[in-house]
C-alpha cells in the first residue's frame, strides 16, 4: 500500500505539468531553430533568435525568411509555436494556482484536526531521534502532532499522514497552536540543547501537568533540562554507550533487552494506572489473576506518593492511583488495562 497522500500526488502532478510545459517550449524552440538553420541557411544563433521571436510573438522584424520554403515553414511554426507557448503558460499558471490552493486547504485541514485533539503528544523536531519516536507513535496509533521547519522532513511526514505544524517550536505561540494546554505529553527532540531548554520552560509554564521528555545532546545539559521542568531527560550518547557496554560484557542480557524492545518474543512493557473504580483496588497481587491467568509479570508498582516497589511480592496491596509496570503479551496487557480502568 502506498504511503503517498492524495494531496502529495496532486502536488507531484502539478510539478510534472510544469516540467512538461517547459520541455514543450524548449522542444518547439529547438525545432524552429533547426528548421530556420536548414531552410534559410542562417547560423544557429540567428536561427535561435528567429525561433525565439516567433514563439514569443515579439517579432522585431530585423530577421525574416526570404525563401518560399522558409516562409511556409515560418507560417506553420508560428501557429504551432504560439499554440504550444500559450498552452504551456496556461498549464503553468494553473499548476501554480492549484498548488497554492492545495497548500492553503491542507493547512486549514491540519488546523481543524489540531483544534480537536485532546490527550495527545507533541513532538518538537523530526530529526534522527524524533523520527524514531514518530515511527513508534504511528505503530501504536497514538494521537500526536509534529512541529518541524525543514521542508523536506515536512513533506515526508505529510506523505505519511502525520499532522505537521510548520513553525518554530521554541515560540510560545507555536506550542499554544499545537494544543499544549490539552496535551498528554511533549518530547523536545531539537538538535540544540538550548532550544530544548527553552521549549521545556515554555511548555511547563503553559501546562503544569504535562509530561515532558527532553533530548540532551551533551551530558551537562541534563541537569538544566530537569530544572527547566522536564520529567525525564534522554541522552542518546549515554544510553548508546551503556547499551554497547551491556552488549559487550553481558551479551545474554543485551539480547533479552533487544528482544523486548523489538517485540521479538511477542512481549511488551506497559504502564497501567489503577483507577479508584477498578476491581483491582484493595486486592493483593496473589489474589488477582494477573499472574495465574493473564501470565503477566508486574515488575514494579509506583505509588501515587512516588514510592516505588520493585519486584513486588504477592502480599503487595494494589491501591487506587498505583502505576503498574508490567510485562506480557499485547493481548493480556489489553485485558489488564481494562481491569485497571
Amino acid at each position: 500500500m502506498s504511503l503517498t497522500s492524495p494531496a502529495s500526488r496532486k502536488f507531484a502532478g502539478s510539478r510534472f505539468r510544469i516540467r512538461y510545459a517547459v520541455l514543450a517550449v524548449a522542444v518547439a524552440t529547438a525545432l524552429g531553430t533547426l528548421g530556420f538553420h536548414l531552410i534559410e541557411g542562417w547560423s544557429l544563433v540567428d536561427s535561435l533568435y528567429a525561433a525565439a521571436q516567433t514563439v514569443t510573438t515579439v517579432g522585431y522584424g530585423d530577421l525574416a525568411p526570404t525563401t518560399r520554403n522558409g516562409r511556409i515553414f515560418a507560417s506553420i511554426f508560428m501557429f504551432a509555436g504560439v499554440g504550444i507557448v500559450l498552452y504551456s503558460l496556461t498549464a503553468t499558471v494553473q499548476s501554480i494556482v492549484q498548488s497554492e490552493l492545495l497548500a492553503t486547504f491542507g493547512q486549514r485541514r491540519q488546523l481543524r484536526k489540531m483544534s480537536k485533539l485532546r490527550d495527545h503528544f507533541i513532538i518538537c523536531g523530526a530529526g534522527r531521534v524524533g523520527s524514531r519516536l514518530i515511527k513508534t507513535l504511528l505503530e501504536g496509533e497514538h494521537p500526536f502532532i509534529v512541529i518541524e521547519r525543514d521542508p523536506q522532513k515536512v513533506s515526508e511526514l505529510a506523505d505519511r499522514g502525520v499532522i505537521v505544524l510548520v513553525r518554530d517550536a521554541t515560540m510560545e505561540e507555536t506550542l499554544i497552536e499545537a494544543g499544549v494546554a490539552h496535551a498528554r505529553g511533549l518530547a523536545a527532540c531539537l538538535p540544540d540543547d538550548a532550544d530544548n531548554v527553552y521549549v521545556v520552560l515554555t511548555a511547563r509554564d503553559l501546562n503544569s501537568k504535562i509530561h515532558i521528555v527532553a533530548r540532551a545532546a551533551e551530558e551537562q545539559a541534563e541537569s538544566k533540562l530537569i530544572r527547566a521542568g522536564a520529567n525525564r531527560v534522554v541522552a542518546p550518547t549515554i544510553i548508546g554507550g551503556h547499551r554497547m557496554a551491556v552488549a559487550l560484557t553481558k551479551p545474554a542480557v543485551g539480547d533479552f533487552i533487544d528482544s523486548i524492545t523489538a517485540n521479538m518474543l511477542g512481549l511488551a512493557l506497559e504502564q497501567l494506572e489503577v483507577s479508584p473504580s477498578s476491581s483491582l483496588v484493595g486486592q493483593k497481587l496473589s489474589a488477582t489473576n494477573i499472574r495465574s491467568e493473564l501470565d503477566i509479570v508486574v515488575v514494579s508498582i509506583r505509588r501515587s506518593d512516588g514510592q516505588t516497589l520493585f519486584n513486588p511480592s504477592g502480599e503487595s496491596l494494589i491501591e487506587a492511583g498505583d502505576m503498574l509496570i508490567a510485562i506480557g503479551s499485547a493481548e493480556s496487557l489489553m485485558k489488564l488495562t481494562a481491569m485497571a480502568k
